[in-house]
């Protein structure tokens, strides 16, 4: 295969997933789009935002990816979501809204600082190191959510948040983003219910006990979260891709990027660009 073909092969790969939700997932029906067979939201999550986007080359022009806040000027997504080798950020970040095109609180993205090892399908088909911060050009008001400590153990109860696909599709020109945020109740999976190589200790593999349903277009970069103390969301996941080999998004797992695995680094860039 030509570099030029793989490369193509890729870019489709990853403007499905990056415009799927954790961002390389791809869920619907009913890992990454507005989340496959899931529900709309049943409360509100100050911290969930979206990054609207378009991928010309792909045949999409009102895409989407999601993120979080986790400081008042910063937003975790996936780095797919912001490699403009294969998608065209907008300029701005929707923060607190339940719609995905109107509400809650615009900021236009000042840098974008992409985890310096992030390589696009690397490990057994799993991006490497998909974590992406986008500064904002002002604080939102909105209350960021923190980072856990850890990532629960397997069989730990998560939720899936996004503004994907709801219909099951690799298709980026048939999916069918929601309009409302969508979410879906998962646990923290075993290393192997995803297939060989992909989960580990940066990569969490992700289970719906909900048959055909899981992320998709359009959900990258979104917030996988679970409950800490006292009851409070925390973040633990962000959307990176399919956790199986089966480019179907609602057949297998998703596979998320740990994010309480890069603190360190998170925090050292806040640093660096003095919060």
């Amino acid at each position: 295969m030509s570099r030029n073909a793989s490369r193509s092969r890729h870019a489709a790969r990853a403007a499905t997933v990056a415009l799927a939700a954790a961002a390389c997932v791809a869920t619907l029906t009913g890992p990454a789009g507005a989340i496959v067979n899931g529900r709309t939201a049943t409360e509100r999550y100050p911290f969930m935002a979206s990054i609207p986007m378009t991928a010309p080359e792909a045949g999409l022009d009102d895409g989407v990816c999601g993120a979080a806040l986790i400081h008042p000027r910063w937003v975790l997504t996936a780095a797919h979501c912001v490699d403009t080798s294969l998608v065209r950020p907008d300029g701005v970040v929707r923060i607190g809204s339940d719609k995905r095109t109107s509400g809650g609180t615009v900021r236009g993205i000042q840098r974008t600082v992409t985890h310096p090892g992030y390589t696009l399908g690397a490990a057994a088909g799993a991006n490497q190191d998909d974590l992406a911060l986008v500064r904002l050009d002002r604080a939102a008001p909105q209350r960021p959510i923190p980072i856990a400590a850890r990532a629960g153990a397997p069989g730990t109860p998560t939720r899936l948040l996004g503004f994907g696909t709801t219909a099951d599709t690799t298709d980026v020109t048939k999916a069918v983003f929601a309009k409302r945020l969508q979410e879906l109740d998962t646990r923290i999976g075993d290393v192997n219910e995803c297939a060989p190589g992909r989960a580990g200790l940066s990569r969490l593999c992700t289970v719906s006990p909900v048959p055909g349903a899981m992320a998709c277009v359009g959900d990258s970069g979104g917030p996988q979260i679970q409950h800490g103390r006292g009851g409070r969301w925390e973040l633990v996941g962000t959307t990176s891709g399919d956790g199986d080999t089966d480019p179907t998004c609602s057949t297998g797992p998703g596979l998320y990027t740990n994010v309480p695995a890069y603190a360190d680094w998170i925090r050292a860039t806040l640093r660096a660009y003095g919060d």
